[in-house]
């Protein structure tokens, strides 16, 4: 048989920057990374879309961005800042993606331009994606305004919406033209969501970094109360942990099975569904968190006393460990449980979870015991209380 071999490499770069303040007129962290992108040959344009929670928060954000891309950087702004209502639920309505598809098409935004979503990670994931799909790809700029988007979502390669009561089933792999932390937004999170936040730094110490988990149980009790420095310390070792394991777990857009950054997530985004969201995805990782790490207990992969170090840092980091839907539901299975085999359908149809063989060292199954899982689930529940 007679074929010709196509093969090349795609070399992805982006950086992720720390500042304060972003759109202070005197802070160059935006404008010098716009300017270092410049080409003559090109009029790049900006398409600005903004968290109608974080506007709501800051008053007069919308106005200090014109002002500071506009005015003072004189750069090329698409009339109008397209402001949507942040949440979960922005990503399970597809008219909000057509409406910025629209968008970039009506303001000329092509693949030389840029679009800038600002706010949570649902709203860049969804940014993201329909920057994505326009005219094959226009690059996107990441500004993440909650602790769970600076420190995973945000600094990720992932973009996509929810689809057929399914997370992230339309998506894509599509890697920000750059990340920026503007720790200032941090200032008004509510407290579930500032807390919640931290739980994508427990996860990925428990699988990768034990002493980082070390430090956050020390510091569980000042970071749950607000301390910001001990937050911005969090954020950034975080988010150079995943950027590490993206970067260089040599599986960057998951064409495998291998997803020790889900470690956690299996029953969390079953969790969410099932209540309808209501359950933040931070609060949702911190239960599944519990449930593996209880289950691998019961394995005896790690030993009882590492297992009541994690439950005490996700307790003490105010984020619980326990739902009632982890429990049979009059006589039926737990709905939690029976996503397992959708998580294996995720995975191209064989089961693959990530579990713990050391605080600081993950490890992944190919079977789960259903009887061990609900014994794990009587103990998160005893451990809740």
């Amino acid at each position: 048989m007679e074929y010709i071999q196509q093969q090349f490499d795609v070399n992805f770069s982006f950086r992720v920057f720390f500042s304060v303040n972003l759109f202070d007129p005197a802070n160059p962290c935006l404008s010098a990374f716009l300017e270092s992108k410049a080409e003559a040959a090109f009029q790049k344009k900006l398409l600005v879309v903004l968290d109608g929670g974080v506007a709501a928060c800051h008053p007069g954000l919308a106005e200090q961005i014109t002002h500071y891309l506009l005015q003072v950087h004189g750069f090329r702004l698409a009339p109008e800042i397209i402001t949507l209502s942040g949440g979960e639920s922005v990503k399970n309505d597809l008219s909000q993606l057509f409406t910025l598809v629209d968008a970039i098409d009506e303001h000329g935004i092509d693949r030389h331009s840029y679009v800038i979503g600002i706010g949570g990670g649902s709203l860049l994931d969804l940014v993201g994606f329909a920057a994505a799909i326009s005219h094959r790809g226009v690059k996107h700029i990441r500004i993440p305004t909650t602790v769970l988007s600076q420190n995973d979502s945000g600094v990720g390669v992932k973009n996509g919406i929810n689809y057929k009561g399914k997370k992230n089933f339309l998506g894509s792999f599509a890697p920000p033209a750059a990340v920026f932390n503007d720790s200032t937004f941090l200032t008004t999170l509510e407290k579930r969501d500032w807390c919640s936040g931290m739980v994508e730094a427990v996860k990925v110490a428990l699988i990768r970094d034990a002493p980082f988990f070390e430090w956050m149980e020390q510091k569980a009790p000042a970071l749950a109360a607000g301390d910001m420095p001990a937050m911005e310390e969090l954020i950034y070792r975080c988010a150079a942990l995943h950027m590490a394991h993206i970067g260089g777990g040599g599986d960057p857009f998951e064409s495998g099975s291998a997803r020790p950054l889900d470690f956690g997530h299996w029953s969390a985004h079953k969790l969410e569904q099932l209540t309808d969201f209501a359950l933040r995805h931070g609060e949702a990782v911190s239960i599944g968190i519990a449930l593996d790490s209880v289950y691998s207990c019961l394995l005896g992969w790690i030993d009882e006393a590492a297992m009541h170090r994690i439950v005490n840092v996700l307790k003490a980091m105010q984020l619980p460990v326990w739902h009632p839907l982890l429990e049979q539901q009059d006589g039926e299975p737990s709905p939690v449980i029976a996503g397992l085999e959708e998580f294996r359908e995720h995975l191209g149809g064989q089961l693959t979870i990530s579990l713990l063989r050391a605080i600081g060292r993950g490890a992944e199954v190919h079977h789960i015991d259903l009887d061990m899982l609900y014994k794990a689930a009587d103990i998160c529940k005893n451990l809740q209380s």
